[in-house]
């Protein structure tokens, strides 16, 4: 049990030697203690001893067996009072930190939006106050349950750890743990390993909120997230329930008004689809088959009469042309056409011989006659 002890008392006989070594006595109303510190365990002495400076020396009794009287080797020295607290802050903060009770994977996410407020403080003064108000200012609906805690003192540690575990089994959605502003030695109690474990190991979320903005804590490490006050937890635990309302409104009319443009695109679609459908069905195709027949049937019909048109044109051209060339018209004219018995026309003279029948057409019938005798022109020239 004397390997590793704390003795507070007043510095007395202190010689700094010159192979580095502190010899000084320590002692109080009752007593007094020979201490030693050896030149290899300085490093972690951060202040000069001087006569009447109140201490606490912490390491190992053992007797001095030269003299046969025992004495205090010290492993370290803290000064009393403030210095004492902040060496032994410091301390406490270096074991947490090497046993990753601050490290940032084991945080637990703040919810955004909570039905249900723990509160672990004193259930007067200012603190508790202004995190009900706060609270029921962002969001009238809000359940807050108290678990009125001893916040200074020695009884302050157990008191908070109880508070942290009743609000854990009573379901709560965020915890804030705290109090208001004060010393080192009022804020103490949340300094203390046994408070620091049963925040580490809280499943619900926990925010710290121990005293003012410059005030800093053993808990606020190992919080899943830290306040600078009281009133700030409240912001950071609750959700601005008007705020969230004006929100949620924003979300309806954007929702709406992108509905209503999806609808229409939509609607646009579908119709163009309509369109396509109706022109690729097979009713649409016999239609549109059936339109560009009637339209072939209509220009066939227009090209046909177009060449009639030029046939009959052409035609009575050839009539013309065939009514200057017709016998019926010389025979009109006082003409005549002869034929010899065998049909032929008669051009020369040598076609018949005397005695011959011949038929001579004129314009009313034809005539029968007889060659009685040939002429020939020559001779008629002669």
């Amino acid at each position: 049990m004397l390997q590793s002890i704390f003795v507070r008392g007043e510095v007395s006989n202190c010689k700094y030697h010159s192979s580095g070594h502190i010899y000084f006595t320590l002692k109080d109303s009752k007593g007094t203690i020979a201490c030693v510190m050896f030149a290899g365990s300085r490093n972690g002495l951060t202040f000069t001893l001087r006569e009447g400076m109140q201490v606490v020396v912490g390491g190992t009794v053992d007797v001095y067996e030269r003299d046969g009287k025992y004495q205090l080797y010290a492993k370290q020295i803290l000064q009393e009072g403030s210095g004492f607290l902040y060496e032994k802050f410091e301390e406490l903060k270096r074991e947490l930190e090497e046993r990753g009770m601050f490290a940032a994977q084991y945080k637990r996410p703040v919810p955004k939006y909570i039905r249900t407020l723990g509160v672990v403080t004193a259930p007067t003064g200012a603190a508790v106050r202004d995190i009900i108000n706060v609270a029921t200012r962002r969001n009238p609906h809000i359940r807050i349950i108290l678990y009125p805690a001893i916040v200074q003192g020695e009884a302050a540690a157990a008191s908070i750890v109880n508070g942290i575990r009743a609000l854990e089994r009573q379901g709560v959605d965020v915890m804030i743990v705290g109090r208001g502003g004060g010393s080192m030695e009022d804020l103490w109690a949340f300094n203390e390993e046994i408070v620091a474990q049963a925040v580490f190991d809280c499943e619900v979320p926990i925010i710290s909120a121990v005293g003012h903005e410059t005030d800093t804590t053993i808990i606020d490490y190992v919080a899943d997230l830290r306040a600078p006050t009281p009133s700030a937890a409240a912001e950071l635990a609750v959700y601005d329930y008007e705020q969230t309302l004006l929100t949620l409104g924003g979300y309806a009319d954007k929702l709406h008004t992108l509905m209503q443009k999806k609808i229409a695109e939509k609607r646009s679609e579908a119709e163009n689809k309509y369109l396509r459908l109706k022109l690729l069905s097979p009713e649409s195709r016999i239609r549109e088959k059936r339109t560009r027949a009637m339209q072939l049937e209509e220009s066939m019909t227009r090209a046909m009469e177009e060449k009639l048109l030029k046939r009959k044109h052409r035609l009575a051209l050839f009539i013309e042309q065939f009514k200057g060339l017709s016998p019926l018209n010389k025979l009109n004219q006082g003409y005549s056409y002869v034929e010899d018995k065998e049909g032929k026309a008669l051009k020369r003279i040598e076609q018949v011989q005397t005695g011959d029948t011949l038929t001579i057409h004129v314009s009313d019938g034809k005539v029968l006659a007889k060659v009685t005798d040939k002429i020939s022109s020559a001779t008629e020239e002669e």
